[in-house]
């Protein structure tokens, strides 16, 4: 196989996971906004609704950045590049905030004495922050700025 085709299919498949890794964000912020005063059972419905998009941003995280590794290897640009130390950067942040601001934050859904209120706006913030991140490494990734 040449190399041009490898290399933009590797493309294709980093600018898909890159997609798939923000859009589905859009669709927690309503989600998490009908999860207020709701039934426990229909509760359990958004809550199984927000881990599938939980779950799904981060299987795209994943291929986009064993692609991303792949495309700095085989690409024309070196990793002490500006714009690919600050989108390393940002994904580490986006990593901690997955991590701590998702999974953390679900789990303590049910503990006994919970201010679910409290929970579901710290769900937003955090999903708010999250795709800041995401759409910050985006820009990142299609500028290419020299910051330095």
């Amino acid at each position: 196989m040449k190399y041009d085709v490898v290399y933009g299919i590797i493309v294709f498949a980093h600018v898909v996971s890159a997609v798939l890794s923000i859009g589905p964000l859009v669709l927690l912020m309503p989600v998490i906004k009908r999860l207020h005063g709701v039934k426990e059972e229909i509760e359990e419905i958004y809550l199984a609704i927000i881990k599938v998009i939980i779950r799904v941003v981060m299987h795209a995280g994943h291929v986009l950045v064993f692609s991303g590794v792949l495309l700095l290897i085989l690409g024309p640009w070196p990793w002490y590049t500006s714009w690919v130390i600050m989108t390393i950067a940002v994904m580490l942040l986006s990593g901690v905030f997955l991590a701590k601001g998702f999974t953390f934050v679900l789990r303590r859904f049910h503990d006994p004495g919970v201010d679910k209120k409290n929970i579901l706006f710290r769900l937003n913030r955090t999903s708010w922050i999250y795709l800041g991140l995401m759409l910050i490494m985006l820009w990142l990734m299609v500028q290419k700025p020299m910051l330095w």
